[in-house]
Formats: structure tokens, sequence, C-alpha cells
């Protein structure tokens, strides 16, 4: 391999010679050779957004400095950063720096190097230009919320917005399709299929308005705060400036945070919002768990509902086939639990002005959020869409229900009632034999008070 040399205030390292980064990055990478998560992809393409945008905002307020060769030179290696050209020159794992320096650097190394590559002259510096009126500390936290935003609003929100849409038309297929209720795990009162599909698109609605709404904390950016919060070697007007600016290159409202100390230092929009994602997981484990249950079988178990054959189940069990995507699903929940737990003891570790667990905030967020949209997207294609009910296993399991009984209470009352089903049970036979051989009711009087299918 061929190296070049660069250097630091540190001294000279050898660099590949066909990477762009630079010094700071090459000791990160020497520094720092633990696992092998590195750092996200949405973090790189929202440094791409916001050196861009300080490049515009410096610029403006300071013509001098950042001239306007220099400002386009910034922004076209912004733009092969944010539409991942340059994905590989940004090699660092997410076990380095707890300010997220090294990443900052990183950019600020790959955008100076390939604009001096292609002006052929060293036009600019990765501190002094790519990096003005900047620090890591505020550029980091800015490139997570900006990272957050973007993943949840491109990904996440339409996977879910997909996925309601499939309940609401399984909805409509199944308003006159009746079935035992259950609670407990134990048989309830009747239910129509389309009132239990309803319980599910409603918990997934709330879920994605308590999404929604929760993000809008993570549009006020800490850049603009530099080193502590103070603002220092940033003009007067630089952070509304340059979420101005991260505003329409992202095209989703961000504004200057009003307190910059507050920024720096505690995590608890991220909390916030992950909890939400969390909320989410919670759902979908119950809803993955209940779609399972209910195609449980084919003859064994409840065997209520089919989903789609998607692949073998067994190697050894010939004709086997599981509800994978129910368990794809489920383990991202879990994992997306877990996840939250990392993230709000990470978040609780913010000590004077600056958190420094920055990194791996912004791993596990976003690693929620794309496990999630791809998770949603891919059980709502090859199973909730497919997803259809055995209307003769729910018609028999309904009037094979004890819970009927229930209809009898306005007419026998509830300790009859509870004979009644006792004895169903005990004898083996149906409530209307046992209700009848116990003399609480007539056959017409049975009949005219048991009718299951209305009592959804």
């Amino acid at each position: 391999m061929n190296y070049r040399t660069e250097h630091d205030s540190m001294g000279e390292i050898a660099v590949p010679a066909d990477r762009l980064w630079g010094a700071q990055t090459q000791r990160s990478l020497q520094n720092f050779p633990i696992g092998e998560e590195r750092m996200p992809k949405e973090i790189i393409r929202a440094f791409g957004y916001l050196k861009k945008a300080a490049a515009r905002a410096n610029a403006a307020l300071r013509p001098a400095r950042m001239t306007e060769q220099k400002c386009t030179a910034i922004a076209n290696a912004c733009d092969r950063i944010i539409d991942g050209t340059l994905h590989d020159h940004f090699p660092l794992v997410v076990w380095q720096t707890g300010s997220g320096t090294q990443s900052n650097m990183n950019a600020n190394e790959v955008i100076a190097n390939h604009a001096n590559t292609a002006a052929g002259e060293t036009l600019l510096h990765p501190n002094d230009d790519v990096n003005m009126s900047q620090s890591s500390n505020d550029t980091f936290p800015t490139a997570m919320h900006v990272a957050a935003v973007l993943s949840v609003e491109q990904t996440l929100q339409p996977a879910l917005e997909n996925l309601i849409a499939t309940l609401k038309r399984l909805e409509e297929e199944n308003a006159d399709v009746v079935k035992s209720g259950r609670t407990h795990l134990q048989d309830a009162t009747p239910i129509r299929f389309s009132q239990e599909i309803s319980g599910w698109r409603a918990s997934i609605e709330a879920d994605l308005s308590m999404i929604t709404d929760a993000l809008e904390y993570l549009r006020p950016l800490a850049l603009g705060g530099t080193a502590v919060g103070t603002g220092l070697n940033a003009p007067q007007g630089f952070d509304a400036a340059v979420a101005r600016e991260i505003s329409l290159l992202c095209g989703t409202p961000f504004k200057t945070a009003e307190n910059k100390f507050h920024a720096l230092t505690s995590k608890c929009e991220l909390v916030t919002v992950h909890g939400a994602l969390k909320a989410l997981a919670c759902d979908l484990m119950k809803i993955a768990n209940d779609i399972r249950h209910l195609a449980s079988g084919p003859r064994c178990g409840l065997g209520e509902i089919t989903i789609p054959e998607n692949e073998p189940g067994s190697s050894i069990m010939p004709g086997k086939v599981n509800p994978t995507q129910c368990e794809a699903i489920t383990m991202i929940a879990v994992q997306v639990m877990g996840n939250d737990a990392a993230i709000g003891i990470a978040a609780s570790q913010g000590n004077f002005e600056l958190n420094v667990f920055m990194p791996v905030l912004a791993y596990n967020f976003l690693q929620s959020v794309r496990l999630l949209a791809d998770g949603v997207r891919s059980f709502d294609a090859r199973c909730v869409s497919g997803i259809r009910a055995n209307r003769q296993k729910m018609h028999d399991n309904l009037h094979n229900s004890l819970m009927l009984v229930t209809a009898l209470n306005p007419h026998i009352g509830y300790e009859n009632a509870a004979r009644v089903a006792k004895k169903a049970y005990a004898e083996n036979i149906s409530l209307r034999d046992a209700c009848l051989a116990l003399g609480y009711l007539t056959a017409e009087q049975f009949d005219a008070a048991f009718k299951p299918e209305e009592m959804a």
C-alpha cells in the first residue's frame, strides 16, 4: 500500500495515499482498534449537511475569510458526502472519544482534501476553513439531532403509515367476522375480528403520533455554542443562520437552541424520542405475538388465521412453516428496549459543559430507527398484508366458548350463570344443555337470549 505524509499539531503520520482523511483520523484508527461498529452513515450524512450549511453561513457573515471559492469547494465536497460517494473515507469506530471529536475532524479532513485535490492547490485547511465558527462539541450533537430527525421522517414514519393502511384494509375485509375474545390467555366474550385488528391499528397510530410529537424536541440545534456553549469564535448570528441553512438543505425545519449550555451537555431530547420508539417496540411485540398465536397450528394450535408461508421452517420436519416475520420483529423489539437502557444511561453522564457518551447515544438511537423501519416494512409486506381469517375455525371456537354464558347474566344472574358454565365444562356438554338441565331457562328462553354474533 502506498502512503502519503499528513501532519497535525502532534506531528507527522503516514496515511494511505488513496484515502481522503488526514492525520487526526489516522490517529483515531490507530488508537481505537475496538469492535466493528462504525460511525453510522446517518451521522456522516448529517455532517455533510451541517458543514455545507456552516460554510454558507460563514460566507454571509465572514465573506473575507469564507470566500465564494472556498464555500463552493466545501459545498461540492459535502454533496459527495451526502450522496454517499465519499462514505468509504469515514472509517472511524463508535468507540472513540466521547465527544465525537475525531469524527468531526474526519469530516473536516475529507472535505478539505477533496477540495484541495479538485483545486490542485491547498485551498482549504480542515480546522481554519471547514471547521470555521464550530467546535466538535457543538457539531456532533447537531449531527445527532439532524440524523435522528431525517432517519425518522424518511424511513420510519412512511413504514408506519403503510402498516396502518394495511391494517385498515384488513379491518374492512373482516368487518363481518365474529370470534371469541381472549383475556388472560383464556376464553372471553365475543369480538369482531375487525375490532381486534382496530386495536392493533390504533396502537400503531398512537405510536406514530407520539414519535412525531416528540421529534419536535430534536429540532433545536447546538451549533453556534462552540466549545462550552458561549459561542466563542463564532460570529454574531451564526447560530440562527446555520440553522436556517440546515433547514433549507434538509427540507425539514430546524432552529437554533435557545440555551447552548443545555444543548451541549443534556441529551434529554434523544431520551424522549427514543422512549417513543420503545413504546412502538412494545406494541409491535404485542401485535406480532397476537398474530403468531392466532396463526398457531395449523392443526394443534388456535389456527384462527393464516399468514404467508415464506420459507421452509425446519431442517427435519417436512412441510413445517414458521411465523418468522413475527420472530424477526419481536427480536427487533428486544434490541430497541436494550438500546433504550443504553441511551438512558449514556444521557445521564453529562459532566459540567459536555456529555461525552455521544457516539454510543447516536449509534443506539439510529440503530433502533433503522431496525424498526426495516422490520416494519418487512413485517407488513411479508406477514400482515397476507393475513386471512379462518372463518370456520373462528365460528367453531366462538360457539364452543363457555364465556358465551355471559349473555345469560341478565336473565338468570351471575352465580347461576357460573353454575351453568361449570356444569357444561365438567360434563363436556353445551351451555344450552347445562342451562336446561339446571332448570334455569326453557329452550325457547335460552334461544332468545343466546345469540353469540350479537354480543360483539
